[in-house]
């Protein structure tokens, strides 16, 4: 599996039509990290994003067949990952909202899983987690260990250590 990058640039003119090549782009593969910018031009103005994803077999799904199981996190971790997990979930949602974009685009649920079952103390400790590169750390990083290192000071205040 390689790892490729795509770039979109998103007029205001046309927004829903590149809106929805983008969104078809983003199901269709595996998403590594994406960075978007908003370029000031007047009429000309648009988004410019930058998609990092997987290539390879492993990567496609099928956009009309997606068969993958949902996964029930509250009964794979335990029941302090599972609050931890929670936690981020609830943060995720509210950062995805603030900035306009999809929840996955800031980590999966899967990377939230694996970030509860770590939970790290620095933001190095996140590049253990697949598809957690530099720029989610650079950007999301700092948030993630002060929301970790809360939950764990709660943890100790309540006794449950």
């Amino acid at each position: 599996m390689s790892v490729q990058l795509k770039f979109f640039n998103l007029p205001f003119s046309h927004l829903d039509e590149a809106e929805e090549k983008l969104n078809t782009f983003l199901r269709a593969v595996r998403v590594v990290d994406m960075e978007r910018h908003f370029v000031e031009a007047g009429s000309r103005s648009f988004w410019a994003v930058a998609v990092e994803y997987h290539t390879g077999s492993d990567a496609k799904k099928n956009i009309k067949n997606d068969t993958r199981a949902k996964v029930d996190y509250k009964t794979v971790l335990s029941q302090e990952d599972f609050a931890v997990f929670a936690r981020l979930r609830d943060w995720r949602k509210d950062e995805a909202a603030r900035e306009g974009i999809p929840v996955y685009v800031i980590f999966t649920n899967e990377q939230l899983a694996e970030i509860a079952k770590l939970k790290p103390a620095a933001l190095g400790q996140l590049k253990k987690i697949d598809g957690v590169g530099d720029a989610r750390i650079e950007k999301y990083g700092a948030e993630v260990c002060k929301l970790i290192s809360a939950f764990n000071m709660s943890t100790i205040r309540e006794g449950r250590v």
